[in-house]
């Protein structure tokens, strides 16, 4: 499993430090749920609270740890939107764009995004600390238009507010979060 190096610390084998952290919880998590049905699921889960994302390389290995074929690992991952086979961002902006949304001004968020950090839909900053994502209706027309980031939900935004929000990710108020 192998992962861009994101070390600024000078270290020479950091990475392999992180990986091999992430490879002792994912072990701990397969150990955890070995052998129980419908595991596969809370496993890609926790897999993905590790990693950020489920690359195939982890696929494979939670396939042969719970003995589970590799086609329905990948199945599932694919097939439900939780998951994710690409890296995604520290923060993940997800503006809903339903019918309620987009009327109130999804579409003015989504800009204000996109000029605030210079990425499309289905981005991610080239630092991975934003990520940009259009979602079906999220369920929250009440508070349209509506962003998510990361899980926080924001309601009734406009663009003031909007840049309100995104000014406390940038100075760091805020935890990071993987869905």
């Amino acid at each position: 499993m192998t992962e861009q190096c994101k070390c600024t610390n000078g270290e020479d084998n950091c990475c392999k430090k992180g990986h091999d952290e992430k490879l002792e919880k994912l072990n701990s998590i397969l150990e955890e749920f070995k052998g129980q049905p419908g595991a596969l699921i809370p496993v890609l889960h926790q897999a993905q609270q590790v990693y950020g994302y489920l690359p195939e390389e982890v696929q494979y290995h939670i396939s042969q740890g719970l003995g589970v074929p590799l086609a329905d690992v990948y199945g599932v991952v694919t097939f439900y939107s939780l998951f994710t086979m690409t890296p995604r961002a520290d923060y993940n902006l997800a503006v809903c764009m339903g019918t309620a949304c987009y009327v109130k001004g999804a579409g003015e968020l989504v800009q204000k995004i996109r000029d605030e950090f210079g990425i499309k839909i289905g981005e991610i900053s080239e630092d991975r600390k934003y990520g940009l994502e259009a979602t079906r209706c999220i369920g929250a027309c009440g508070m349209a238009p509506v962003l998510t980031i990361n899980e926080e939900v924001h309601g009734r935004l406009d663009a003031d507010q909007l840049e309100e929000i995104l000014q406390k990710y940038k100075t760091g108020e805020q935890s990071t979060t993987h869905a």
